[in-house]
C-alpha cells in the first residue's frame, strides 16, 4: 500500500511539473475556495491571493495554518507552498485563521470582514470548549451570535424553537445545569430581545469585547518544562508570555509582559526569558519537540512585533483604512437612519391602510345593515298599511258605537237628572234622621245624669239613716260609748323613684393613613462594563438553582474560586508592572532580539 501510494504521488508530481500548476482549497470559518496555483509559488503570492479575494486588508492577523502529524503549523510567507511538509494531495487543504489576536478589539479591528472571521473563529473555540466560558456569559454571548444572524427580535417570527438547530452553548454549560432546550432558549430569547437595533456588525462587536476578557482567548498554550523538569504550560498571547500549572489554564504562575522582557534566547531546543529587571532570574524552559520550538518562536515574534505596533503611530495605510472605515460606517449609519425613516413610514402607512381597511369594512357592513334595515322597513310599511286599513274600518265601526253610546249617555243623563232630585230629597231625610239621633243622645245622656244624681242622693239618704240608727240604738243603750277616733285615709307612702341617668360617651377614633414615601427613581447611565457585570451576575442568579454540582470540571471550579478572590485576565499584569515600578520607576519599552539555532 505504501508503494502505491508513493506511485500516487510521484504521479501527481509529475503532472504538476507537466502543468506547472496545482490546485489548493482555502478553509475559512465562513466559506471554502479553490485556487489555482503556480509550482514556483510562495506562501506570500498565495496569502495576497486569498486576502484580495476576501477583500482583507488587515492582514498581519492571519496566516495559513495546516496539519502535520500531531500538531498543526503555518506556512511561511519566504517559502514555496509545495517546500512545506503538507499533505500534496490535490486539492491541497490550508485553513485560512487569525494567527495573532488583538489587545482591544474594538480599536484595532478597522475592517467589518476582520471582525467577521475573528467572530466566528472567536465563536468556534468557545463552543469547541478551547476557550473557558462561564455559563452566565455564555448565555449573553449567545444572545450576541443570535442577533448578528437573524437581526432584530420580532415575536411573531421568532416564535419558540426558532433556534433549536442552532448551537449556541458549550456542552459543558448544557450538561451542567437541569435545563431543558426550551429553557435555554427562553433565557437566549430573554437576552437577544433587549439588543434592538444593533447590526451584525455591532452584534458580533460586543461578542468580541465579552469574549476577549475571557482568561483563555487568544492564548496558544505549549506544554514545556522548567530547568528542574517540571511540567508546565507556556502561554503565547498578544499581552506577552505566562506559565501555567499543567492542571490550571486559568491562572498562570507568573507572567512576562513583553515590555518588561529583555530578549528571549533560543539554542539547542532550550529557551532563556530575560526580564528588564537584571535582579529578576532569568527562565529557562525546554521542549522536547523541534516543530513546537519555531512555532513557539514565531508566535512570539508575532506577537511582539504587534505589541511594538500598538504603540507607535499608525503607518498611512492603517490611517487610510481608519479614515475609510470611519466614513463607511458613517454612511452606514446615514443609510440606517434613512431605511429606519422609511420603515417607520412604511408602518405608519400599512396601519393607515389597515386602518382604511377597517374602515370599508365597518362601511360596507354599515351598508348590508342598512340595506337589510330599509327591506325591513319595506316590510313594516306595507304591514302597517294594511293595520292601517284595518284600524280605518275599525275607526267607522268604532264611530258608529260612539253615536249609539252618545244616544245612551243622553238617556242616563235624563234618568241621572231624576235620579238626582230623589238623592236629594234622601239626603234630607238622612239629615233630619241624623238631628234626632242627636237630639236622642243628647236626651239619654242627660237622663243618665239625672239617673246618676238620683243614685247618689239615693247613697246620701241611706247613708244617713244608717247614722241616724246608729245614733237611735247609742241613745237606747244608755251605754257610754266612746267611739274610736276614726282614722283618717292612709295616705300611700311616698313612692321615689330613682332612676339612673345613662350616660354613653361615645369618643371618637382618630384614623390615621399611612403615607408611604415613593422613592424617585435614579435614572444614570451606568458604564457599559457595569452594566455587562449586572446581565452576567442575573443571567448567574437565574440559572444557579438549577446547577449540578457533581458536573462541574475543573475550569468550573477554578474559574469560581478566581471569582471569589476577585482575580482576572488582567490582575496579574497589574501586579507585575506595579512591582516593576516600585524597583526601576518608570518603564522603557526596550529592544526586542531573538537568538535561535536550529539544526539542520
Amino acid at each position: 500500500m505504501a508503494s502505491a501510494l508513493a506511485a500516487k504521488m510521484g504521479l501527481n508530481s509529475l503532472r504538476r511539473k507537466q502543468a506547472k500548476n496545482f490546485n489548493v482549497r482555502i478553509t475559512t470559518m465562513d466559506a471554502d475556495m479553490e485556487f489555482s496555483c503556480e509550482v514556483k509559488w510562495k506562501g506570500k503570492d498565495l496569502f495576497d491571493l486569498v486576502c484580495r479575494a476576501l477583500g482583507l486588508r488587515e492582514t498581519w492577523f492571519f496566516g495559513f495554518q495546516y496539519d502535520v502529524k500531531d500538531t498543526v503549523a503555518w506556512i511561511k510567507m519566504d517559502k514555496k507552498v509545495l517546500d512545506h511538509d503538507v499533505c500534496k494531495e490535490e486539492p491541497i487543504t490550508l485553513n485560512f485563521l487569525a494567527k495573532f489576536y488583538p489587545e482591544n478589539a474594538e480599536e484595532e479591528l478597522v475592517q467589518d470582514i476582520t471582525q467577521h472571521l475573528f467572530f466566528l473563529q472567536v465563536k468556534n473555540k468557545i463552543l469547541e470548549e478551547e476557550i473557558y466560558c462561564p455559563p452566565e456569559a455564555s448565555v449573553l454571548l449567545a444572545s450576541y451570535a443570535v442577533q448578528a444572524k437573524y437581526g432584530d427580535y420580532d415575536p411573531n417570527v421568532h416564535k419558540l424553537g426558532f433556534l433549536a438547530q442552532e448551537e449556541l452553548l458549550p456542552k459543558r454549560v448544557i450538561n451542567l445545569y437541569q435545563m431543558t432546550a426550551e429553557m435555554w432558549e427562553e433565557r437566549i430569547t430573554s437576552c437577544y430581545a433587549e439588543h434592538r437595533g444593533r447590526t451584525r456588525e455591532d452584534a458580533e462587536m460586543e461578542y468580541l469585547k465579552i469574549a476577549q476578557d475571557l482568561e483563555m482567548y487568544g492564548i496558544n498554550y505549549f506544554p514545556i518544562r522548567n530547568k528542574k523538569g517540571t511540567d508546565l504550560l507556556l502561554g503565547v498571547d498578544a499581552l506577552g508570555l505566562h506559565i501555567y500549572d499543567p492542571n490550571n489554564k486559568l491562572t498562570p504562575k507568573c507572567s512576562f509582559p513583553w515590555n518588561e522582557i529583555r530578549n528571549i534566547s533560543y539554542s539547542d531546543r532550550e529557551f532563556a526569558i530575560k526580564p528588564l529587571d537584571k535582579k529578576t532570574d532569568v527562565f529557562k524552559f525546554n521542549s522536547s519537540k523541534l516543530r513546537v520550538n519555531k512555532l513557539i518562536l514565531q508566535l512570539c515574534m508575532g506577537n511582539h512585533d504587534l505589541f511594538m505596533r500598538r504603540r507607535r503611530v499608525d503607518s498611512l495605510e492603517v490611517q487610510q483604512m481608519k479614515a475609510q472605515a470611519r466614513e463607511e460606517r458613517a454612511r452606514k449609519r446615514v443609510e440606517r437612519q434613512r431605511l429606519e425613516r422609511e420603515k417607520h413610514l412604511r408602518e405608519v402607512a400599512e396601519r393607515a391602510r389597515d386602518d382604511l381597511e377597517r374602515r370599508l369594512i365597518q362601511l360596507q357592513d354599515e351598508a348590508h345593515m342598512a340595506n337589510d334595515a330599509l327591506l325591513r322597513s319595506e316590510e313594516t310599511a306595507d304591514l302597517l298599511a294594511e293595520k292601517a286599513q284595518i284600524a280605518e274600518e275599525e275607526a267607522k265601526l268604532l264611530s258608529q258605537k260612539a253615536s249609539e253610546a252618545e244616544a245612551e249617555m243622553q238617556r242616563i243623563k235624563v234618568t241621572a237628572i231624576r235620579s238626582e232630585e230623589e238623592r236629594r230629597m234622601m239626603e234630607q231625610k238622612m239629615l233630619e234622621a241624623e238631628m234626632m239621633a242627636l237630639k236622642m243622645a243628647d236626651e239619654s245622656e242627660r237622663r243618665a245624669m239625672e239617673a246618676d244624681q238620683l243614685k247618689q242622693d239615693l247613697q246620701e239618704a241611706r247613708d244617713s239613716e244608717r247614722r241616724a240608727k246608729h245614733k237611735l240604738l247609742e241613745i237606747t243603750s244608755k251605754s257610754t260609748y266612746s267611739p274610736s277616733a276614726v282614722p283618717g285615709d292612709a295616705m300611700p307612702p311616698d313612692l321615689s323613684f330613682s332612676r339612673e341617668n345613662l350616660s354613653f360617651d361615645f369618643k371618637d377614633t382618630d384614623m390615621k393613613r399611612l403615607s408611604m414615601e415613593i422613592e424617585k427613581e435614579k435614572v444614570e447611565y451606568m458604564e457599559k462594563s457595569k452594566h455587562l457585570q449586572e446581565q452576567l451576575n442575573e443571567l448567574k442568579t437565574e440559572i444557579e438553582s438549577l446547577k449540578l454540582k457533581e458536573r462541574e470540571t475543573p475550569l468550573d471550579i477554578l474559574h469560581n474560586e478566581n471569582t471569589e478572590k476577585g482575580t482576572s485576565k488582567h490582575s496579574n499584569f497589574k501586579k507585575v508592572r506595579r512591582e516593576a515600578r516600585s524597583r526601576q520607576g518608570p518603564l522603557v519599552y526596550g529592544p526586542y532580539k531573538i537568538y535561535y539555532f536550529l539544526p539542520d
